[in-house]
């Protein structure tokens, strides 16, 4: 089998993952506003809410309108969580709540890098295959690799909120294949979603890996 020109990678729970369930970071942060909410249920309540959601993806939107977007539907996703278990309204100001919120996940402070991924990394780049990030989050995830130190090792950032589709859908593959100028047939994608991820991918032409992390 020939190396490959380029690998591309998911980001949540490929690169790094949270430090504590999303359920579990919500209540913390819930609790510095006087907010009392049990973990469990609201990891159900955002689980429920995430599916249930469009896809974070704005084809039509222009670029400066783009950040605006990806605000409102994480407040969206986070509004309803709440609202299913009972604690949208025990909130004095749930939009100062959000925008704290909001700015938390941009940052190291809630994500972890898993320990594998900067020596696989790095040793893909001795061998000068070219890397790059293919994510159905936003425009923090940029500001995100560069707090976990991350952000040197890639090549390129595609994000589904500024290309417009999101994984499973081709065309975030071949944007980020059309960045590199390398063809389907000679890249990779790694990631730990079934759907979006190994079939999206494999859909696309390119090699695909499934990675299965113990939850």
């Amino acid at each position: 089998m020939a190396p490959p020109q380029l690998i591309l990678l998911d980001a949540v729970g490929t690169l790094f993952g949270p430090r504590a369930s999303i359920g579990e970071l919500y209540r913390q942060q819930a609790a510095h506003h006087g907010v009392r909410v049990a973990a469990e249920p609201l990891q159900a309540a955002f689980a429920r809410a995430f599916a249930a959601a469009p896809p974070l993806a704005f084809p039509h939107a222009p670029p400066e309108a783009i950040a605006p977007h990806e605000y409102r539907w994480w407040r969206a996703v986070t509004s309803s969580a709440f609202a299913q278990v009972g604690a949208r309204e025990a909130f004095a100001d749930f939009e100062a709540f959000f925008s704290q919120l909001y700015a938390f996940f941009g940052r190291a402070e809630p994500w972890y890098c898993y320990p594998e991924v900067r020596p696989a990394l790095e040793r893909w780049r001795q061998r000068g295959i070219a890397l790059g990030v293919v994510s159905n989050f936003d425009s923090r995830l940029h500001a995100v690799l560069a707090a976990l130190g991350m952000d040197a090792l890639f090549d390129s950032v595609t994000v589904s909120s500024r290309v417009g589709a999101a994984k499973p859908n081709a065309r975030i593959f071949w944007a980020a294949l059309h960045w590199h100028g390398v063809p389907a047939s000679r890249a990779w994608h790694v990631g730990d979603s079934l759907e979006a991820d190994y079939r999206g991918a494999q859909a696309c032409g390119l090699r695909a890996f499934w990675l299965q992390r113990s939850r």
